[in-house]
Order: C-alpha cells, then structure tokens, then sequence
C-alpha cells in the first residue's frame, strides 16, 4: 500500500472513531464563539430567597468552577432600589414581589420580568412564645391583640414580606367580620417590632424576643418554626382570590422624598431580572438557565416549601421575545 493509500485509510479510521465518540457522548466540543462562563456574579434578592439560593449557589458554582456567585439579600423594595437610585452594580434582581420590578426597574433598569414561584403567608412563633398552646386559625387576631404579646412584621416600605402583612390584616377584619380589627392589631404592635426584613424576625423569635412574626410559609419551614395556616381568602398564596385581595391597599414611600406608591393585594408572586448594563451578563444569563430547569433551581424551590412555576411565565409576548433564546426554551407567556 502506497502512502497516500496509507493516509486516506487514516483519515478515514479517525473519521469513524470520532463519528462513535460523538454519538456515545465522549467528546463534546464547545461551539467556537460560545463565551466563557467565568467571573464574579452578583446578585440582589429577597431575604426570603436566602435559604433555596445558597443551595443553588453551591451547584452552580460546581457546573462553573470558574464563577464567584456573590449574593446580597435585603427587602425586594431596597434590593430594586440599590440599582436604581444608588446605581449599585448588579447581574440579577430577583424580588419577593413581581410588580417590584416592574414599578421600579422597567424599563430603565430591566426589560424582562420573569415569575417563577409562589408563597403564602403564615403566622410563626415556637414553643415558648405566650398562648402557644392555644393559637390557631380561628383565634390568632385575638391572641395578636392581647396585652403582653409581642410580635411583628417586617418594613413596608422596604420588603413586600411587610406590606403583605397589613394587607393580610386588612382582608383580616372583612373575612372575620371584626370591625376595626386593624387598627386594634396595629395599637397592640409598636413601631420597634418592624424590622428591615422579614428574616430578621427569625432571630427574635428564636431566641424569645418575640412571640409571633409574619413571614412566608417557605420561611417557616426552611427554619423549622411553628406556624400558624391562615384562610386561603386573606393568605394571599391562592390566585383565585385575587379579586378579594385586590381589596387590601397599602401605601408605600416611592423614589422621590415625599412620593407614595399604592400596592394593591395580589397572588404572592416572585420575579427575576437581567439587570441592564450587567457586569457580567453571560454568567447571569448561565444562571438563570439554571435556576429556570425544573430538574435545578425549580426543583431546590419546590423542595424547600416554595412552589414553582413550571415552566415560568412571563406576561407579554414582547417580554419572550427579549429573552435570549435559551431562555425561551424555559418560559411560556402567561398572566
């Protein structure tokens, strides 16, 4: 055999050696212009999302060595907030509260506004918090306003976890047909017993400093608290009541020093955002291709008492079309 006879049947051999490898998943070539997923990513989210994120920080982080994920948790209000007042550099925003991100970074700061779990609210405290042998959920709003017991709920104007709350008591005094049962709640729960966060109740719950806190119902179980399951009318985790909580209104402080924004009751629902101008936009969008997949960050929420959206959602079909194509492939346009 000739040596070009010798080299064609070379060729020919590594041809059908590399043809099997391919097939049997042994060699996997990234595309030429596919960017390197590496550096630091920084992320803003709601303190409730502390616990599921860390999770999938650690995963994420073993699919891309190369990736520092850096997370800042804080109330969803401040978290939007610090990108578009403070211009803090930020990849992703994810809040406690869809419409946050759509009242303060849409579309300025954000075009998309992807929702992906629920919740509901739940009133916690542990053994030792005062009645705890007695609460439940027919008398809960009795024991909230008996002297002695303190509790609390988070900042309104910084967490929708606090907002939330005062709209639960609101729908509260309607469903219970107590007239002034809000105001008679709120006489009974001094301004010091508003935290930050909803989170940074956990502590004082925790240790005694407080007999009973609003939080999410995910919260709750990630922490082992005891709970409280109020009615799905005024839990604000049932979207067929959606009606009802668009009832309850709460005023919040807006951008501008002295401006108000109306938050009107809804569905709890979280949303997600690629943050204009991002420092590192091809690790955020990884991550986000992450967290989507029902069989990665979906599957860590439903796991930690958080219910997913499968496949999440975004509003408008403007919105899909603004995604990235991969991420397309794990949201469907939905209200």
């Amino acid at each position: 055999m000739n040596g070009k006879r010798v080299s064609a049947a070379v060729f020919v051999l590594v041809l059908i050696i590399a043809s099997a490898a391919f097939a049997t998943g042994q060699v996997e070539e990234p595309a030429a212009d596919e960017p390197e997923v590496t550096g630091v990513l920084t992320m803003f989210h709601a303190g409730s999302l502390s616990v599921p994120f860390e999770t999938m920080e650690r995963e994420f982080e073993e699919m891309y060595p190369g990736v520092d994920l850096q997370r800042e948790a804080a109330g969803s209000t401040a978290s939007a907030r610090k990108i578009s007042e403070l211009a803090k550099p930020a990849d992703i925003m994810a809040s406690a509260d869809y419409t946050v991100i759509d009242k303060i970074l849409i579309p300025d700061w954000a075009t998309v506004n992807i929702r992906f779990a629920t919740n509901q609210l739940v009133l916690c405290y542990t053994d030792s918090s005062r009645f705890a042998d007695e609460v439940n959920a027919d008398n809960w709003y009795d024991i909230l306003t008996r002297p002695g017991v303190v509790w609390g709920h988070s900042d309104p104007n910084l967490d929708p976890c606090g907002y939330r709350s005062l709209m639960v008591m609101q729908l509260a005094e309607r469903h219970y047909g107590q007239r002034g049962l809000y105001q008679d709640l709120l006489a009974n729960r001094p301004e010091e017993n508003v935290r930050p966060k909803s989170v940074d109740l956990i502590s004082l719950l925790q240790t005694g400093n407080m007999d009973y806190a609003w939080e999410y119902l995910s919260v709750a179980e990630q922490h082992g608290l005891n709970y409280v399951t109020i009615p799905d009318a005024i839990n604000l985790g049932n979207y067929e009541f959606d009606d009802e909580y668009a009832t309850a209104v709460v005023e919040v402080t807006g951008s501008e020093p002295g401006a108000m924004i109306e938050m009107r009751g809804g569905s709890i629902t979280y949303g997600i955002t690629l943050v204009h101008d991002a420092p590192n936009p091809v690790a955020a969008q990884a991550f986000l291709e992450y967290m989507l997949d029902p069989e990665h960050g979906l599957r860590i929420l439903r796991e930690m008492g958080q219910p997913p959206f499968i496949p999440a959602r975004v509003p408008t079909a403007t919105m899909y079309d603004a995604l990235p194509e991969s991420l397309q492939e794990l949201v469907e346009v939905r209200n």
